[in-house]
């Protein structure tokens, strides 16, 4: 094959990711949408369902975090940054978006017609934070907005915390406002990328104790999503803090030059 249509192993990696978005697509549709129109009351089966997507979508960032650092480590082929735009496309617009819009036809006091407004705006908001990422040079180290699978994965909490429904409205529109934000969140690299892989195998372990109806599953659930809301609010607070000081130490330092 020519150069160009050479898959590398940070492409498998990539085209893993996509796999997970999809699949995640799957049990969502299969799990809980088609057993709600069908008048199924069998709420387990919704449960693992539940779970099961979102685990794929805990898989597809794993993916994510690693095509990156072995594309770092070998080498990636032409295709690999429009590769990871799709996959990306696929695992965390259009699955959590699609989770979102399942979640306002099936919850007992969601409107169907305004989550899934609620929907096509996260899903906007990542093809947006997707092209420009493309096209916008930022400073090595640190992304611009939100990280588009950790806003996934923040919205997913937000439906699962199960909070009245316009305050998952809000939540959800402050999260996609935050995707294509200039708020700045650091890259996963070094003791981030161990921090942020351990937090992806714990919250498996717990939406895996939620599904099997684990004594206190909803209780360890509902704490890690709300952790996952903290961590987005809180982890652009100390990269603005860093930007301060930073600030601060220059214009001392300037005015310590300027002095005789």
């Amino acid at each position: 094959m020519p150069l160009s249509l050479r898959l590398s192993i940070a492409d498998t990696l990539t085209l893993g990711n996509a796999t997970c978005g999809f699949m995640a697509v799957y049990f969502t549709t299969t799990g809980i949408l088609i057993p709600h129109l069908t008048g199924s009351q069998e709420t387990g089966m919704a449960r693992h369902s539940a779970a099961t997507a979102v685990i794929l979508m805990l898989c597809a960032a794993v993916f994510d975090l690693f095509d990156g650092l072995v594309a770092r480590k070998l080498r990636s082929s032409p295709m690999g940054a429009e590769l990871d735009n799709l996959s990306d496309l696929i695992s965390f617009g259009l699955a959590p978006a699609y989770f979102v819009l399942v979640y306002g036809m099936v919850a007992d006091d969601a409107h169907q017609r305004v989550a899934a407004v609620g929907a096509i705006v996260v899903l906007l908001a990542v093809v947006l934070r997707l092209a420009r990422f493309s096209c916008v040079t930022v400073k090595d180290g640190t992304f611009q907005g939100m990280p588009s699978p950790f806003g996934a994965l923040t919205v997913v909490s937000i439906v699962l915390l199960e909070l009245p429904f316009p305050a998952t409205l809000m939540a959800i529109l402050g999260t996609a406002w935050l995707m294509v934000s200039r708020v700045e969140y650091p890259k996963p690299r070094g003791r981030l990328a161990v921090a942020m892989l351990s937090w992806i195998v714990l919250s498996m372990g717990l939406l895996a104790a939620w599904a099997f109806d684990a004594p206190s599953g909803m209780l360890l659930l509902q704490t890690g999503c709300a952790l996952q809301l903290v961590m987005g609010a809180v982890i652009p607070l100390f990269a603005t803090a860093r930007k301060v000081n930073n600030f601060r130490d220059n214009r001392r330092e300037a005015r310590a030059a300027q002095l005789p």
